[in-house]
């Protein structure tokens, strides 16, 4: 293990009787912790560029603190790897990788929608996303009284009805751009809706082709506009699912991590996952038959049961939903949780693997020895997405990166 992220670093001051004591952290491994491979992430990066080609601008998109493996972390590893740019949510989230001194594109793809925020924005030499004139002015004035322009990007609406303008307002609106003196207009883009969908070769059926051919309308409508401007419109599943879908640049999230956008997606890339969630053994209990678990008691044992409990919950990113229906490993060997997921605690059926003692490690995602849990398994589980599960692990659990 190389390093910890800043934020778990950092001593906390405590107050006793009008002293101040520092209280140093404990071990970030003494409880429970998620290991960010940062190689994994080179290496991913570095597939994917080397897939979509010289000619193709690589985006890493490192939102929700790098959908949970801590943005600044990925970010360097991604850039390494060869991506071009960065995408973020959030100015936030933007400012942060200025803190942490990359230097590189940084294209925020939420809406800012006041000028204090936008001017945040052009100070911090970010690219904010618009999607309509409103913006444009504004960000037009911001860069008035400077000797620069004010770099945008104007996101379309080609489906997925949620940010951007109407595609028959494009060219109207970029006309109208181009005559604001102080704003230089250097990227297009949409969103695909259902990509991961419209995969292994059905994509020209499906509604991705009707945002492509949508896509492609409003670029052709802008004539000789278009080859100033850089056109993305693929996400993972787009990237990853067919070439025409790549145009200038492709922004990449999920296959950055090393994950497939669906289980039985086709592909031979080679891609790492880059997470693990550890946890401890905290206690062992030996109980007999019948014994209730948990909150609810929804379970009780069958048989004389060595339960192991384990420092992590529900208030660390492992949902409730999943109570009963995981497993964990230990050297390469699946325990069955059994019981409620509580806030800050879960039990293991460890009876078939009796050796285990206090402070051994689980493995509740990550690859294990042979066993690999993945976050699809999860989400499988809890009829969610592996998005959200990446995105679920909160700040209290540190991030270890080896």
């Amino acid at each position: 293990m190389r390093s910890m992220s800043k934020s778990h670093r950092t001593p906390r001051f405590f107050t006793f009787g009008g002293t101040t004591k520092n209280v140093i952290n404990s071990h970030p491994c003494s409880r429970a912790w998620v290991e960010v491979d940062s190689k994994a992430i080179e290496n991913n990066s570095r597939v994917l560029k080397k897939f979509i080609g010289e000619d193709c601008l690589l985006m890493a998109v490192v939102k929700a603190d790098g959908y949970g493996h801590g943005a600044e972390t990925v970010a360097k590893a991604a850039l390494l790897g060869g991506a071009d740019s960065l995408g973020v949510a959030t100015l936030e989230e933007g400012i942060e990788l200025r803190n942490a001194g990359l230097k590189c594109q940084i294209l925020i793809l939420g809406n800012l929608i006041n000028s204090e925020e936008l001017y945040s924005s052009f100070c911090w030499d970010l690219i904010p996303t618009i999607s309509g004139i409103r913006e444009a002015i504004i960000c037009n004035n911001i860069a008035e009284k400077t000797d620069k322009q004010f770099v945008i990007h104007l996101k379309i609406d080609t489906g997925m009805t949620r940010l951007g303008c109407d595609c028959n307002e494009v060219k109207e609106l970029i006309s109208k751009i181009d005559y604001l003196e102080n704003i230089s207009l250097k990227g297009i883009y949409s969103h695909l809706a259902i990509a991961d969908k419209d995969h292994r070769g059905k994509t020209l059926k499906n509604f991705t082709q009707i945002q492509l051919n949508r896509f492609e309308k409003v670029l052709n409508d802008l004539g000789e506009r278009k080859q100033s401007i850089c056109r993305h419109l693929a996400n993972s599943a787009g990237a990853l699912s067919d070439s025409c879908l790549h145009f200038d640049m492709v922004r990449v999230g999920l296959s950055l991590y090393g994950y497939f956008p669906v289980n039985d997606f086709e592909s031979d890339l080679n891609l790492t996952p880059a997470l693990k969630v550890k946890a401890r053994v905290t206690l062992i209990r030996d109980v007999e038959e019948g014994i209730g678990v948990g909150y609810g008691h929804f379970f009780k044992t069958q048989r004389k049961s060595k339960l192991a409990v384990v420092a992590i919950g529900y208030a660390d990113g492992v949902s409730r939903a999943l109570s009963g229906k995981i497993s964990a490993s230990i050297d390469g060997v699946l325990v069955p949780q059994v019981g409620a997921i509580a806030m800050d605690q879960m039990v293991f059926d460890i009876t078939e693997k009796p050796d285990v003692k206090i402070g051994q490690v689980l493995t509740l995602l990550g690859k294990d020895g042979e066993v690999f849990i993945s976050p699809q398994n999860w989400s499988d589980l809890s009829g969610s997405i592996p998005w959200e599960v990446l995105c679920s692990f909160r700040n209290r659990l540190p991030r270890v990166v080896t």
